[in-house]
């Protein structure tokens, strides 16, 4: 069985893997969607999301922008990571990936941290 999770904000992908406000997690198996959940990540640590997506079974990440870290950490979890995937409907997004049609890549989009930039937001609304 695989098990996505994709960030989302307000019931869409949100592009930035770091901030997302919920986690959309959705199992697999042979192809087809078995069921899917929101969950609430716990708070926005250097390392902290990686170790909860493990716990949470997750076998593959979707995401928009994703740092270097996260990725090197998701990896080290033996969770595989689709980056630079647009914002978008989450159930389409899983649809594409399913279908072999998902454009993204392996590594990280984003090159560094931008915390405490006032008024920027990470996340597509």
């Amino acid at each position: 069985m695989m098990r996505i999770a994709l960030p989302i904000e307000n019931g869409m992908l949100c592009s930035h893997f770091g901030h997302a406000p919920q986690f959309g997690l959705v199992d697999v198996q042979d192809g087809k969607i078995l069921g899917s959940r929101l969950d609430s990540p716990p708070p926005h640590e250097p390392g902290s999301l990686p170790a909860w997506l493990k716990g949470q079974q997750v076998t593959h990440v979707l995401c928009g922008g994703i740092g270097a870290r996260a990725v090197e950490l998701l990896n080290q979890a033996g969770i595989e990571v689709i980056a630079g995937v647009p914002a978008g409907d989450p159930s389409r997004i899983v649809e594409e990936f399913l279908a072999g049609n998902l454009k993204g890549a392996s590594g990280p989009t984003c090159s560094g941290h931008e915390h405490g930039h006032e008024g920027h937001h990470h996340c597509a609304h």
